[in-house]
C-alpha cells in the first residue's frame, strides 16, 4: 500500500528541517544519506494527516457492533483466520491479506536480524530506552498523543515495558511468521493504534490544524526505525559491531514488521542505509521540542530510582540512573538533554562497555557466534525485564483507550 496524496500540512511541521541528534548526525555525515529534498520535506509534513485507513475502516466496522465482532477479529488474530469460517468479509480479507507472505519475504534473513538484535542483550535495550525513547520525546508532536493516552498517570517505565516486550517479541525465531508471538503482538499493537486515533481525535481539546492525525504515517515510520533501526545503529557506538549482511537481515526484518504495523510501502526501508535514510529525514522533520519533551523525560530519567534489585538496591540504582544518563548525554548530545530538562553525565558507561563488545564482536562472526551471542542477550534481556519490575502487558498503557 503506498501513501495517499494530502495537501494539508499541520502546524507542527517545522518550516525547514531541524536540527538532529549527534549520535544521528554523525551517523548521516559518514554514509552521506541524502538530506530531504523540498518535495520529501513537505510529503513528512502531509503524512502527518495520513494515518492507516485499511486498520481504521476495520476498527470502524467492528465498533458498530462490538461485542459481536470484536471476539471475531480476536480469535482470528490468535488462532487464524482458518480458525473462524463465520468471520464477515471484513475481517476475512484483512486477516488472509496479513496472512499471505510477500514474494521478498527472506524467512533467513529475518532470522539473523533477530539475532542481531537479541544479541545486544541488556546494553542493546538500554541504547533503545536512552536514545530511541528519551530521544523521541525531543519529537514533541508525538507527545501530543502519549499525554492524551495517560503516559504520565502510566509512567514511562511501564511504556519501556511494553514497548521492549514487543520487541523481544518480533525478534525471537519464527515470531513474524503468522500466529507467531510477534506478527500477534504487532497485529495487537496496530489494532490499538488506530483505537487511539478514533479516541484522541474526538477529544475537544484535540487540535487537528496543528497536530494532524495521531499516530500518523510520518509518526510511525519514525518510530518503526527508531525503535528496531535506531539501537542497532547507535550500538556501533557502544563497539557492538556486525557484518554487513547481518545489517541488512536487521533492515529486512524492520520491513517486514511495518508492513504488519500498516506502515505505507514507500516508507518501509528497502536496504539498512535506506533504513538509516528514513530515521535522519523524518527526524529532521519531526525534531522540535517543547514543554511536553520535559514533562515525559524528566520523570523517565528517574526511573532506575525505582527498579529491582535483590541486593545493594540503594547503591545499584543511583549507578543505574547515571549509567543511563551517560548514555542518553553521549548520544543525543548535552543541548538535547537541557532540551529535554534532564541533567547531563561524562559518558563513562559507553567507555567502559566498548572493549568488551569490540572484543566480542569478533567472536560473533566465528562459526555459530551469533547464535551464541544471541541466546547470552536472550538470558540478559530477560534479567534487564526483571530489574524493570514492570507486568508487561501489550497495549497496558493505553487501556482506557481501547475498553
Amino acid at each position: 500500500m503506498t501513501a495517499a496524496a494530502p495537501t494539508q500540512v499541520p502546524a507542527r511541521h517545522p518550516s525547514s528541517p531541524r536540527r538532529v541528534p549527534p549520535g544521528i548526525k554523525m551517523v548521516s555525515r559518514f554514509l552521506r544519506l541524502p538530506e530531504p529534498t523540498p518535495a520529501e520535506f513537505r510529503r513528512f509534513g502531509e503524512l502527518l494527516t495520513v494515518g492507516d485507513e485499511q486498520m481504521d475502516q476495520l476498527v470502524d466496522w467492528i465498533y458498530e457492533d462490538r461485542d459481536a465482532r470484536k471476539p471475531l477479529f480476536e480469535r482470528a488474530l490468535n488462532d487464524g483466520i482458518a480458525t473462524v469460517p463465520e468471520a464477515p468479509s471484513e475481517i476475512r480479507e484483512f486477516f488472509e491479506e496479513m496472512e499471505t507472505i510477500p514474494d521478498w519475504v527472506d524467512w533467513d534473513k529475518i532470522l539473523l536480524g533477530g539475532q542481531l538484535m537479541r544479541s545486544g542483550g541488556a546494553d542493546g535495550f538500554s541504547v533503545a530506552r536512552d536514545v530511541a525513547l528519551m530521544g523521541g520525546y525531543l519529537f514533541s508532536g508525538f507527545n501530543q498523543t502519549l499525554l492524551r493516552t495517560g503516559a504520565l498517570e502510566k509512567g514511562s517505565n511501564k511504556r519501556f515495558a511494553e514497548t521492549s516486550q514487543w520487541a523481544l517479541d518480533v525478534i525471537v525465531p519464527d515470531g513474524l511468521r503468522p500466529g507467531g508471538v510477534g506478527y500477534r503482538s504487532t497485529l495487537h499493537v496496530r489494532f490499538i493504534h488506530s483505537m487511539v486515533r478514533r479516541h484522541v481525535t474526538a477529544m475537544p481539546d484535540w487540535d487537528s490544524e496543528a497536530h494532524g492525525l495521531p499516530i500518523n504515517q510520518t509518526d510511525m515510520a519514525a518510530t518503526l526505525v527508531g525503535a528496531l533501526i535506531a539501537p542497532v545503529a547507535t550500538g556501533m557506538g557502544l563497539g557492538m559491531l556486525a557484518a554487513p549482511r547481518e545489517y541488512e537481515a536487521a533492515a529486512h526484518l524492520t520491513r517486514y514488521v511495518g508492513r504488519l504495523m500498516g506502515v505505507h510501502d514507500d516508507f518501509l526501508p528497502h536496504s539498512y542505509r535506506d533504513s538509516l535514510r528514513i530515521l535522519f529525514q523524518t527526524s529532521r522533520a519531526l525534531s522540535t521540542p517543547d514543554e511536553t519533551s520535559r514533562a515525559l523525560a524528566q520523570p523517565m530519567a528517574d526511573d532506575p530510582m525505582a527498579w529491582n534489585y535483590r541486593h545493594l538496591s540503594g547503591i545499584r540504582r543511583r549507578i543505574a540512573r547515571s549509567q543511563h544518563l551517560s548514555i542518553a548525554t553521549a548520544y543525543l548530545g548535552t543541548a538535547a538533554m537541557k532540551e529535554l530538562g534532564v541533567p547531563s553525565a561524562l559518558p563513562w558507561y559507553p567507555a567502559l562497555r566498548i572493549p568488551y563488545h569490540l572484543v566480542e564482536s569478533v567472536f560473533n562472526q566465528l562459526p555459530g557466534g551469533r547464535e551464541r551471542a544471541a541466546r547470552r542477550g536472550d538470558v540478559s534481556q530477560a534479567r534487564f525485564m526483571r530489574t524493570l519490575g514492570e507486568d508487561a502487558d501489550i497495549g497496558h498503557s493505553a487501556q482506557h483507550v481501547t475498553s
